[in-house]
């Protein structure tokens, strides 16, 4: 493994910048799981509580002509990124306003013109996706993007990941594979899913490089992420970085994990992501406890507005829709 030292950052802004969209996130996340237990989403919910760091480091480091493949738990990377709290809360809740017009299932959301591209949910194909992107740029001469594509620990172990990253590495893309290992694909824990030491080990077999971080660290990850970000913006071909965490909730909101042993919840992966934030925020006197309060309730505010909203607006009428693609001339994205 290639292992890359970090880069040092400055201290304040970026963990600061960071840590709000950590925070909206954790906040958005709680309302989906309440209205999915009162009744009012239908399909699943699945959170990201315990992967935020990981996440807000990617959506910050990106810029806007990037490309951002996110995961299913990246909600603080997704509004990083650009994405609104409204765009959210309209797809989980089947707006027919919303940027999937209320037609795909409510984690499949995006919008590719923008280079934030809506997932699919067997993880390891959007790595491919993030390549033919890249490809296309290049070959509109667009230069200076980076792709980043999200996957879990678990689509590593699919045929998708590997044709996709050699592809990646034969063709010297500019590809970032952000691995977030929280230690069970669903309920499949590690030992079971590979046996090699560290998963960045795998990269030298591909010729890319590889870097490590502890996932809820959340300066580590900012580090690290950015790194890698820089590597490929420069032409160092694909970066691979795998994150060690652990997921403080279950597979969704329909699974209570049961099967994640004590050893790890006790463990330092265990710890949760924000509050390590904020104690690191309040230790370095970057901020303090009654703006974090303001933050808090700003977000919240916010988020209930956005769902107030959302409720009194159409959903897709079924026999008045027109079901061609959204791309299409009558439904392209921007157009009411």
């Amino acid at each position: 493994m290639l292992q890359i030292v970090s880069e040092p950052r400055t201290i304040g802004a970026a963990q600061l910048a960071a840590y709000r969209f950590m925070l909206r996130a954790r906040l958005l996340d709680d309302k989906f799981a309440a209205l999915y237990r009162a009744g009012k989403i239908h399909g699943g919910v699945f959170l990201g509580r315990g992967q935020e760091a990981l996440s807000a480091a990617i959506g910050v480091s990106l810029q806007k002509t990037d490309v951002f493949a996110p995961l299913i738990r990246d909600a603080a990377g997704r509004l990083a990124f650009g994405e609104t709290i409204l765009d959210a809360v309209r797809t989980y809740l089947g707006s027919a306003l919303g940027p999937m017009r209320g037609r795909d299932g409510n984690v499949h959301r995006g919008r590719p013109q923008d280079g934030y591209l809506p997932m699919i949910s067997h993880l390891g194909a959007m790595i491919s996706v993030v390549n033919g992107v890249l490809f296309a740029r290049r070959m509109k001469g667009v230069t200076g993007l980076v792709g980043v594509a999200c996957i879990g620990e678990g689509a590593t172990s699919t045929g998708s990941f590997h044709e996709a990253l050699n592809q990646a590495a034969v063709e010297k893309l500019p590809l970032v594979l952000v691995v977030a290992n929280n230690q069970y694909a669903y309920s499949t824990p590690n030992d079971r899913q590979f046996v090699c030491a560290d998963l960045a080990d795998k990269a030298v077999g591909y010729g890319v490089e590889a870097h490590s971080v502890v996932g809820n660290d959340l300066s580590a990850c900012l580090d690290v992420v950015g790194h890698a970000v820089t590597r490929a913006r420069a032409g160092h071909g694909p970066q691979l970085i795998v994150a060690n965490l652990l997921r403080l909730c279950g597979h969704g909101e329909h699974d209570d994990a049961g099967y994640i042993v004590p050893e790890l919840k006790n463990s330092p992966l265990g710890r949760d992501c924000l509050k390590l934030a904020e104690e690191f925020l309040i230790q370095e006197k970057i901020t303090d406890r009654a703006q974090l309060a303001v933050w808090r309730s700003e977000a919240i505010r916010e988020i209930e507005d956005a769902v107030a909203q959302v409720q009194r607006e159409p959903l897709p009428d079924p026999f008045a829709e027109n079901w061609t693609a959204l791309s299409t001339e009558n439904l392209a994205e921007g157009r009411e």
